[in-house]
């Protein structure tokens, strides 16, 4: 895989990642490629960067991953080539101060053309719930999203809507289990969407999007970068356009 660099200067770049690639491995006799393995091969020298393991002393499987992107969604990801990048930028993400836009297409007509979704999320399993109290109280992290309607497409047979969305926290399926909750499941979402909702063949992939990411780098430049969805999400949209008609 080459990598899409859409951005590049001496203390971090970003590229464009693509869907079906994780960004990591879960553990390091994990045989499949990631994308920390396609980043190492062309940047040897950021192996090191990046937060140390709490087990071994060292560094993780992560090299200059501040933060990620769900193996399923494609779109922009900054990687640090140094350590004191890694630590501003990870400190702006924590701080948020990183502004990140994703495009999603969701089954249904929200109600709402604007909202904003504020429900904890405690990890069961290895998945994320919203169901924090039960018979074992999960612990819970603040989470929050908000999102915009940008179109709503009305079929024969289902009704989609296209949304903008902008996490204002980052926990780990955040925008997949908030959207869900809320009774509108990003299309073709295996994990949160449901057994009863059809994910179409022509799509066959999560239509989630990290379209845009606004922040100020490491040396104070302040960056606006955003990239066009792949084609194959513009081909669905362009296709249910057209059987709108």
């Amino acid at each position: 895989m080459n990598l899409s660099i859409v951005y590049e200067d001496k203390d971090f770049f970003i590229l464009n990642k693509p869907s079906g690639i994780s960004v990591h491995k879960t553990h390091s006799k994990d045989p499949n490629k990631t994308l920390a393995d396609f980043i190492l091969e062309k940047y040897p020298e950021i192996k090191n960067v990046g937060d140390p393991s709490t087990s071994s002393g060292q560094k993780t499987l992560r090299p200059g991953i501040v933060h990620r992107l769900d193996k399923e969604t494609s779109g922009l990801m900054i990687i640090a080539k140094t350590q004191s990048a890694f630590d501003y930028l990870k400190k702006q993400f924590q701080e948020r101060k990183i502004k990140k836009t994703y495009l999603a297409l969701v089954y249904g007509n929200l109600k709402n053309k604007t909202g904003i979704i504020k429900l904890p999320l405690g990890k069961l399993g290895t998945k994320q719930t919203t169901r924090i109290k039960g018979k074992k109280d999960l612990k819970e992290r603040e989470a929050i999203t908000e999102y915009k309607v940008l179109k709503t497409y009305n079929l024969k047979l289902i009704t989609y809507s296209l949304l903008e969305v902008y996490p204002k926290t980052g926990r780990t399926h955040q925008i997949r289990v908030h959207l869900n909750a809320i009774g509108h499941p990003v299309v073709c979402d295996s994990l949160y969407g449901g057994r009863k909702k059809i994910c179409p063949s022509e799509l066959g992939r999560l239509f989630l999007h990290a379209k845009k990411l606004e922040f100020v780098s490491p040396s104070g430049q302040r960056l606006s970068l955003e990239v066009d969805p792949p084609e194959e999400l513009t081909n669905f949209l362009n296709s249910i356009t057209i059987s709108e008609l």
